[in-house]
């Protein structure tokens, strides 16, 4: 298995000891492991130019800092993409690395090797706002056409994760190892679902109606075959 992993953070936390325990219970010596840790100072804000939804994702002024991100997402069969709660929400160094990502919605350019992977969404809080956060990061992985992804997130009660006691690890630890048996079981088996097959011909509709929406977006389509009998869920 070909494993993207992106922290949301430097800091070596909670989150970051959760999606480790993750990984230990997945990764084999046989699968290769990829780790970004945000922020980067390559990449900067999002201006909200367009330039890559009507221009294309090369037109980005951030495009060439990307290009190590976007090859290893597309290769992988399992996104982990890991935030702690930063007032309710993930931090804005991730949040930055989805804004450049909005291309790939399928209301415009999605990659069709999504279609086919597993997502996992990690995130860990003190108090509360952790569901929020791995919502949120689930959201976006659905209208990159992620077909199935998985939410985890956890009140951890504590700022250090040697501070919880042995028995609440025991039971963290269960609770990994079931859901981490359910990723492994279905490498390279899972399908998109009827949500996103719906979404996806609604726009295939739109888009095949408008070619203006985006000259782009339009001539993607139709390299792709997808305004045909084509579909990036169809193998």
């Amino acid at each position: 298995m070909n494993i993207a992993v992106v922290y949301g953070q430097k800091r070596r936390g909670n989150t970051w000891a959760l999606t480790q325990k993750f990984l230990e219970k997945i990764k084999t010596s046989d699968d290769k492991l990829t780790e970004f840790y945000l922020p980067d100072e390559r990449i900067g804000f999002c201006t909200g130019c367009f330039s890559c939804l009507l221009r294309g994702e090369g037109a980005c002024s951030h495009a060439e800092a990307l290009r190590e991100y976007t090859s290893a997402i597309d290769a992988a069969d399992l996104l982990v993409f890991a935030s702690p709660c930063y007032v309710r929400g993930m931090t804005g160094q991730l949040k930055t690395l989805f804004d450049h990502y909005a291309h790939r919605y399928m209301v415009h350019r999605p990659e069709a090797s999504m279609f086919c992977k597993q997502a996992l969404a990690v995130s860990t809080a003190a108090g509360a706002g952790m569901n929020k956060t791995v919502n949120d990061i689930a959201g976006n992985f659905f209208w990159w056409g992620v077909a199935r992804t998985y939410k985890f997130g956890l009140r951890m009660g504590a700022f250090d994760f040697e501070e919880i006691s042995s028995k609440r690890k025991q039971k963290i630890d269960r609770r990994v190892g079931r859901a981490a048996a359910k990723i492994k079981r279905d490498s390279g088996r899972v399908k998109a679902g009827l949500k996103t097959k719906i979404i996806f011909n609604i726009m295939r509709i739109y888009i095949k109606k408008n070619p203006g929406w985006s000259e782009a977006d339009t001539a993607y389509w139709k390299e792709k075959g997808w305004f045909g009998k084509g579909r990036p869920y169809k193998k």
